[in-house]
């Protein structure tokens, strides 16, 4: 069961976001919030496997609350969920360490997916944000890939494959299960290309991936079984 606090100032969206919720048999709501520093508390009190957590929010926006959560609970994913699509907010929420990046205006498929993929140790863009951060990249391509080559030569060959399916959307199991591996060596891997290459989250890593040309070879995770 993935264990999810939703954060929002608005009671209707929150009460429509959990309907959607509420049609996974595997997830449950187990608390909501309608501030950013009650997210924080009620994440201390309930330690949820993901926070969904809007970004415009009084007493502590969305982004300052980020910011607080990858503090004091690491180990929680969060993912934003906003009506706004500005690059500065993707930028800001993905350097802060989001795992995720919705529109509330997007399918409620996406939602769904969004959650399984953040809970799974997977990252999530909403096709829209994606499409938005794939574009910014491709603005700067040839600097930004030669630069991004360079830092992954400094990773082993299996640091280079496990970064790869990273950015390629699979999960930690998935990816054990593509190289033959146990999932705690590719955690363990993730780790070490977390600090090796300065990121603070698979987000990070992906797009470095990306950038770097790793995806090129990649089969899509649509037949790894989760």
């Amino acid at each position: 069961m993935i264990r999810v606090l939703l954060a929002d100032d608005e009671t209707m969206i929150r009460a429509g976001v959990r309907a959607i919720l509420a049609s996974d048999p595997e997830i449950e709501v187990v608390a909501e919030a309608g501030d950013g520093r009650q997210a924080i508390d009620l994440t201390l009190g309930h330690r949820p496997d993901v926070v969904l957590l809007d970004i415009r929010m009084p007493r502590l926006d969305g982004l300052a609350a980020l910011v607080e959560l990858r503090r004091v609970a690491p180990e929680t994913a969060v993912v934003m969920l906003t009506t706004f699509g500005e690059d500065d907010y993707i930028a800001r929420a993905l350097g802060e360490g989001a795992g995720g990046f919705l529109l509330k205006s997007g399918d409620p498929r996406e939602l769904l997916a969004g959650i399984h993929a953040v809970a799974s140790g997977a990252a999530y863009l909403s096709p829209r944000v994606a499409q938005r951060v794939i574009s910014e990249l491709n603005g700067g391509r040839m600097t930004r890939a030669a630069a991004a080559r360079e830092q992954v030569g400094t990773l082993t060959p299996r640091e280079r494959d496990v970064l790869a399916l990273v950015g390629a959307g699979l999960s930690n199991g998935q990816i054990a299960r593509r190289l033959h591996l146990v999932e705690g060596t590719v955690k363990a891997h993730v780790s070490a290309i977390l600090a090796r290459l300065g990121a603070r989250n698979r987000v990070q890593i992906a797009i470095l991936a990306h950038e770097a040309g790793l995806l090129d070879s990649v089969e899509p995770p649509d037949g790894d079984v989760q």
